[in-house]
């Protein structure tokens, strides 16, 4: 099994020779822009926790080394029975960006009937997918722990890193924001209900949260759930780091 993953699919190497276990019904979209630092990092660490899911990757004008890292990960025909290395990956560009047009287009293109979304300069550390599967039953959305990394370092959960504890909780509502929240650093549904119900594209951001307070208006409800985790990495332009230390 997967060391450190809470899956039920087997792992085979390069010398079993074959796949003895159906591909993962489920599309993972990242949004990239010049992610060149670190999306290998975050594809690698969905490639070790999942068993060969579809990756979509919408591109927003790349203009460093993003997509050539990326395409070292493509799956290619001859190399079917190399199973652990490789996957189905999707890459797409759009230039008129904003993070709700994108996710849409994203979810709109994908094949599988889950989504889970995940930043390029994440990296994946934990994931119980057969649990998050039985939730998205009674939930239209689940999004998982964030642990802030500055140049290796773990930083003090402050800010907006105070809202990922270690506890599940329905329905999260910020203090800090004064409204409901949530986010799509890592984040998991149904492939129908983003179709229903998907992102405003006229944002320029925190499309996630205006989500979440859309579905709390129409009486859904969404999930807080820190047995998905991942380590979110610094970059010089994201705007949710302060106090770094």
């Amino acid at each position: 099994m997967f060391k450190n993953a809470k899956w039920t699919f087997t792992k085979t190497t390069e010398e079993d020779g074959v796949e003895n276990k159906k591909k993962s019904d489920l599309s993972v979209i990242l949004r990239t822009r010049n992610e060149e630092k670190w999306v290998g990092h975050t594809i690698q660490s969905i490639l070790d926790n999942i068993y060969k899911p579809e990756i979509i990757i919408i591109d927003n004008n790349s203009t460093d080394q993003t997509l050539e890292i990326v395409k070292h990960f493509i799956q290619e025909p001859h190399l079917e029975k190399t199973v652990s290395k490789y996957t189905d990956i999707k890459i797409f560009s759009i230039s008129d960006y904003s993070p709700g047009k994108s996710l849409n287009y994203g979810v709109k293109k994908s094949t599988k009937n889950n989504i889970m979304i995940i930043s390029a300069h994440c990296v994946l550390r934990k994931i119980n997918y057969l649990k998050h599967l039985k939730d998205l039953k009674k939930y239209v959305g689940i999004f998982g722990k964030q642990n802030p990394i500055w140049n290796g370092k773990r930083i003090t959960k402050r800010y907006i890193w105070s809202h990922f504890g270690n506890t599940e909780v329905e329905n999260m509502f910020s203090k800090l924001e004064n409204r409901y929240f949530f986010h799509n650093a890592i984040s998991i549904f149904k492939k129908k209900t983003l179709i229903k119900n998907p992102f405003q594209e006229k944002l320029a951001g925190k499309e996630d949260r205006y989500w979440a307070n859309r579905m709390i208006k129409k009486k859904l409800n969404y999930l807080y759930d820190p047995s998905i985790e991942v380590d979110h990495q610094y970059t010089e332009n994201g705007n949710t780091w302060k106090g770094i230390g």
